[in-house]
């Protein structure tokens, strides 16, 4: 196990890999992966990027508050057919008062073709008041932003395995 200030815990992740590949289910009339499909993976690999730095889904619901999604942002650059292997990686591109931006990048592996970009703006949220709220001081302290040149290199050849 990985030693962070000598606690015993895993260094944060700043950089999140997700691989997979669609399946044939989630393809549409067009014979390419369906564009929901990517909005679900970009969902799911958000909750498993939190929850791997400690603010699982358990974590914030105790607390009586979660994330909700104020804007999806979804720049396809390829299409993307059911079988092929994808790297999906997700980084926190800022925090703002009672929001963030996360970012997505759609890899597939076979030739390093960059399928999709994306961004979600997500609001923190307090269920008992239901309102937006600040993000809490130690959610900000494990991610890291993320500078534009960094973000470049993800995904690519340049950048280490995350």
């Amino acid at each position: 196990m990985a030693m962070e200030n000598g606690k015993g815990k895993r260094p944060p992740v700043a950089v999140l890999r997700l691989r997979f590949a669609f399946t044939e289910a989630e393809e549409d009339v067009n014979g390419h992966v369906n564009n929901i499909e990517y909005v679900r993976k970009m969902q799911e690999i958000s909750i498993l990027h939190i929850g791997r730095n400690g603010w699982g889904m358990d974590k914030l619901l105790a607390g009586r508050h979660t994330w909700v999604v104020r804007e999806h942002r979804i720049e396809y650059l390829h299409s993307c057919r059911a079988g092929e292997p994808i790297a999906l990686y997700t980084w926190v591109h800022d925090f703002q008062r009672i929001r963030s931006h996360r970012r997505y990048r759609f890899v597939r592996e076979s030739d390093g073709a960059v399928l999709a970009r994306a961004e979600t703006e997500w609001v923190y949220f307090d269920l008992e008041r239901q309102r937006p709220v600040s993000v809490p001081e130690g959610f900000l302290a494990i991610f890291p932003a993320i500078g534009e040149a960094a973000e470049a290199q993800i995904g690519t050849d340049a950048v280490g395995e995350p």
